[in-house]
């Protein structure tokens, strides 16, 4: 990659991502990566209160897993993602402005790479962000007993796969997410059938798991989630994928997916009309 395409990334990068995370149309996508935050202060300050505790650090640790799963991975950070990247194509056809790009000597592959980081960093930024402070919340109400558990136990590395596993499902959905944003109409539709397919993940045949985001990211979460009856006799047991082969697809499925929107930009035309 020459110094000229560098410098077009940049540039798009430099006007998009503050566009992107401050659009006035995204204010629910805060509300999504600062729920956990909200939720998890308030533990902290209720149990900070309380003498008599009820549960461990432990119990703390399954309930972030938890939260993580459930929240963070088929709910916030997915539909965040499909927010924020639907919207680097699709919000500028809808406003009029997308020509403006395409009337300059801007390489669209470029374009596409600009907008990608522009919404890869807001939603680093968000998600990866909550998901830290929300996990050094659940447990402060334990004081130097949860200091310890994070620089002497677990916690340290707990941290550092949530991060990371947030991290790659911000880059996984958001290359699903920019490419819909691109070729559909109605990327609400694409988005829909993409998290019905995610969500009925557990309960498919296991070569059928493996063509999904959400069955990595699920192996690399450090804390495992038990499964309450009678779900758990539904739930097929895949053999899980080690951590680099879980890293690596992800990363090159991802980096497929922006190749082919960036190949298909070069012959996509703006449809203002539509």
């Amino acid at each position: 990659m020459n110094a000229l395409w560098m410098r077009q990334i940049a540039a798009v990068w430099r006007l998009e991502w503050k566009k992107t995370l401050f659009s006035k149309r995204g204010w629910w996508i805060y509300c999504l990566a600062l729920a956990p935050v909200f939720l998890t202060a308030m533990h902290w300050l209720i149990e900070s209160g309380v003498r008599n505790r009820h549960h461990t650090l432990g119990d703390d640790s399954v309930a972030f897993a938890a939260l993580f799963q459930f929240f963070y991975l088929r709910g916030a950070i997915f539909f965040g993602c499909m927010g924020l990247f639907s919207n680097l194509f699709r919000g500028e056809m809808l406003e009029h402005t997308l020509h403006y790009y395409y009337l300059t000597p801007l390489r669209r592959e470029m374009l596409v790479a600009g907008k990608y980081l522009a919404g890869l960093a807001a939603a680093l930024l968000l998600f990866v962000g909550g998901t830290v402070v929300s996990f050094l919340f659940i447990g402060r109400h334990a004081g130097a007993a949860y200091t310890s558990y994070i620089l002497h136990g677990p916690g340290l590395s707990q941290l550092a796969w949530y991060s990371v596993t947030a991290a790659l499902a911000c880059v996984g959905y958001g290359a699903i997410f920019l490419m819909t944003g691109l070729f559909f109409r109605n990327p609400m539709i694409a988005g829909a059938v993409v998290f019905v397919w995610e969500g009925i993940n557990p309960f498919l045949p296991s070569l059928l798991q493996k063509v999904s985001v959400i069955f990595y990211l699920r192996n690399l979460a450090p804390v495992e989630v038990p499964v309450p009856p009678p779900l758990n006799l539904m739930v097929i047991a895949a053999d899980p994928s080690p951590a680099w082969l879980a890293i690596g697809g992800l990363l090159a499925v991802s980096a497929l997916l922006l190749a082919y929107t960036a190949i298909s930009a070069r012959t996509a035309e703006i449809a203002y009309g539509e």
